[in-house]
């Protein structure tokens, strides 16, 4: 069976409390670095369709620069309104140096 995983970053890259934008097979995705470890949730607000790649984590939230809407990276549930619907998260994995983001 093929490895689904693609690297889409190295951990260096990345540091606790940052994300980082990247496009992946055509989707637009945030990959999130917490104390938890490293996220990827879609790089869209459900409540305006705006990008959340200028908004900031806090913890595992992360926050949309425009309307203050918040999200939980490691699942993408809505943790605040204005949005009402969840992001997409997307399986994350770290080998040796690499992060991977399985987009299905």
């Amino acid at each position: 069976m093929a490895d689904t995983f693609i690297t889409v970053a190295k951990i260096t890259e990345i540091l606790v409390g940052q994300l980082k934008p990247v496009e992946v097979s055509g989707k637009r995705l945030i990959i999130c670095h917490t104390l938890e470890g490293f996220y990827a949730i879609d790089d869209t607000c459900t409540h305006d369709d705006g990008s959340l790649a200028d908004g900031w984590l806090d913890g595992t939230a992360i926050e949309c620069p425009r309307h203050g809407a918040r999200f939980d990276v490691r699942t993408g549930k809505v943790l605040c309104l204005p949005a009402a619907v969840a992001v997409h998260s997307y399986p994350v994995r770290v080998e040796g140096d690499d992060v991977k983001v399985e987009i299905g």
